[in-house]
């Protein structure tokens, strides 16, 4: 029986540094009101022209494939996780195959928002277990800023998100308790509208509506969060995914390395860890530099946490993840 492990990581953020005292200049904030409530001082704005989702997504797989040292050709497989494609069809996969130059290997498109490595890991460890693949590449990636309301109107919402990208090789392994022990995903739609953004789509307003309106007050085509009810959901779903993990392996908090939160709030994650009695060494959060970059957050976190020296091999890692939907999970490894 074949396991999977994680073999090459990369990430890579816009060199667009934006402070929350450059987002008072746009809106009524300030720094002291962002990092209360977020924990952010900075994040990363990608610079229109220059970065995309998918060029952002090649940049940090690129990093990954050179230090998993294996040759592009031999990526089997593409799975590519964002809420923020390029366009709104085709999906970034098969942009990704192209700018690559990989051949024609399948690509899959992931839309679990803050989840979506946590989805597209579980699912490149399926396919790495049963034997299908060999190397699977998983990118998460997200350009936000394009999108956001950057006035007073949208500041709950505008000052959190960041851009960015991280990546992992997931490769194929015969070393028994190495690599993904476990995955554990869940869902809750009747919660799906209070973290959204309803248009465009079929379903409510569509571009046509929109456009024929012309309404300088409508809000349907922007992000919308009822804050407090997506905190109240996501300290209980964190801290339940994490345990189910951890039972499942017949592991117990004591016996985490590293635990890597989905970058969603320094609160929610300061908040996992008192409840779970870790040590600061034992978290690694990096929302503080990067703002919420959606399915990219938990690569980027990972692979810096990695670079530091934060994470060797042996360790046990937790990563954990809730978001729109509402989705959450929890991958446990040994790296």
């Amino acid at each position: 029986m074949y396991t999977s492990y994680i073999k090459g990581l990369g990430f890579y953020v816009p060199e667009n540094r934006v402070t929350n005292n450059d987002l008072s200049e746009l809106m009524e904030t300030s720094d002291e009101w962002i990092q209360e409530r977020t924990g952010i001082e900075e994040r990363r704005f990608a610079i229109k022209g220059e970065d995309t989702t998918t060029s952002m997504g090649v940049k940090a797989a690129e990093k990954a494939i050179e230090r998993a040292q294996i040759a592009k050709d031999e990526i089997d497989f593409i799975i590519f996780a964002t809420l923020s494609p390029d366009y709104y069809f085709p999906g970034p996969g098969v942009l990704v195959q192209r700018d690559l130059g990989i051949g024609t290997v399948g690509a899959l498109d992931v839309r679990n928002q803050c989840s979506g490595f946590v989805y597209a890991l579980s699912v490149a460890d399926q396919f790495v277990r049963t034997g299908m693949y060999k190397n699977i590449l998983v990118i998460g990636s997200e350009l936000h800023s394009h999108g956001l309301d950057m006035t007073t109107r949208g500041r709950n919402v505008s000052v959190i998100f960041g851009d960015g990208a991280g990546a992992a090789v997931v490769s194929r392994s015969i070393q028994e308790g190495r690599g993904i022990l476990s995955s554990h995903l869940h869902s809750e739609g009747q919660h799906a509208e209070e973290l959204s953004l309803i248009a465009p789509g079929m379903g409510k307003r569509w571009v046509s509506d929109i456009l024929a309106d012309n309404d300088p007050d409508d809000v349907s085509y922007m992000p919308y969060m009822n804050g407090q009810f997506v905190f109240k959901n996501a300290v209980v779903r964190f801290a339940e995914v994490i345990h189910e993990g951890l039972a499942h392996n017949g592991l117990t908090s004591e016996d985490i390395d590293m635990l890597i939160p989905h970058q969603a709030n320094l609160r929610i994650a300061q908040f996992i860890q008192n409840k779970f009695k870790l040590s600061d060494d034992q978290v690694y959060n990096n929302i503080m530099q990067y703002g919420n970059t959606t399915a990219a957050s938990i690569p980027i976190a990972l692979t810096e946490a990695w670079e530091k020296g934060k994470i060797k091999e042996g360790d046990l890692v937790v990563l954990a993840a809730f978001g729109s939907g509402f989705t959450w999970g929890s991958v446990v490894m040994r790296f």
